[in-house]
């Protein structure tokens, strides 16, 4: 005769979600703003973009009047530039064609080493953006481990990765304190030990107008823009700060909006030559994109690019 059963057997097991992402999830995995890139979210401009023009453009926060094929294909040869150095390229699926912002990825996502955290725009124009990020991550299948939520708000260009361990969160006119609290325990949760807050200054609305890593132990900055108490941490942990004082290259040609393609490889927007000798003569390979057209809705190469997997930096 058969023993009964008595009672629930489906116990638990002890490995970490971290320990069953790959095989359970796929190989999805941010901890640096450096580590080699091997895969990206692009939002390429669609319908959305028609019609910007002189009499119209400031309501949409952009700079400019800005040409939709001309917008197009810059972003199609960055994607390709993307794709030439190994990066796998997605693109956004479903995206609203009301949301001329909505090429720049970054700010509505920021990818950690367990999936995803999905933004909450500041500016009330871009909400909604989210959603199309989110369905396409999750088609993906890259785990999403939090959406912000409740009276926070939470761009990811407001976040800055330094290793493993250390992250940089700005507040700012696009992120506050109840953003960046959610932000954070989602952090703690993966193990992020170092947070490094800092006020983003008025005239700057993200951290990567003024400040991006370049390399392991390097950080291209805007030195009048960078808080010293958050300086003082980064140096304090080793991190060399490159400074670039051009204004001209920094504000008009969004110079420091540069995305590595690798640890001390950089892509960095053309047009910006006394910041580009900056970087090589500290040791930084650069590759230029022409993105004139696109910087016209106010963004370039780092706030289009939602980062999807790069080689862990520890």
């Amino acid at each position: 005769m058969a023993a009964k059963v008595q009672g629930e057997r489906w116990f638990a097991t002890p490995e970490t979600f971290s320990d069953e992402m790959r095989e359970l999830w796929g190989d999805w995995y941010v901890d640096s703003e450096v580590g080699t890139l091997r895969a990206v979210l692009l939002h390429r401009p669609g319908a959305e973009i028609e019609g910007i023009d002189r009499d119209n453009f400031a309501r949409y926060r952009f700079r400019a009047p800005i040409d939709p094929d001309r917008a197009r294909e810059q972003q199609d040869a960055l994607a390709q530039i993307y794709r030439d150095n190994g990066v796998e390229v997605h693109y956004i699926q479903g995206q609203r064609q009301d949301r001329p912002n909505a090429m720049f990825v970054r700010d509505l996502m920021l990818m950690t080493p367990e999936g995803a955290i999905i933004g909450r725009p500041a500016f009330a124009a871009r909400r909604g953006e989210e959603k199309a990020v989110a369905q396409t991550l999750s088609a993906l299948g890259v785990p999403i481990v939090k959406t912000v939520n409740a009276d926070g708000f939470f761009e990811g260009a407001c976040a800055m990765w330094v290793n493993r361990n250390t992250v940089v969160l700005g507040t700012s006119s696009r992120t506050n304190e109840s953003g960046i609290r959610q932000v954070e325990v989602e952090l703690a949760n993966i193990g992020v030990t170092n947070i490094i807050k800092t006020d983003i200054p008025y005239g700057s609305i993200h951290l990567d107008g003024h400040m991006n890593m370049v390399d392991r132990d390097k950080l291209l900055a805007f030195p009048w823009h960078l808080n010293y108490d958050c300086a003082r941490s980064l140096m304090d942990m080793g991190i060399r700060i490159i400074e670039a004082t051009d204004i001209d290259e920094i504000k008009q040609g969004m110079a420091l909006n540069v995305v590595a393609l690798s640890p001390g490889r950089v892509v960095m927007p053309r047009g910006n030559p006394n910041t580009r000798e900056l970087l090589e003569s500290n040791g930084v390979e650069v590759v230029e994109a022409e993105i004139s057209e696109l910087m016209n809705g106010w963004g370039a190469l780092h706030c289009m690019t939602g980062f999807l997997r790069r080689d862990p930096v520890g």
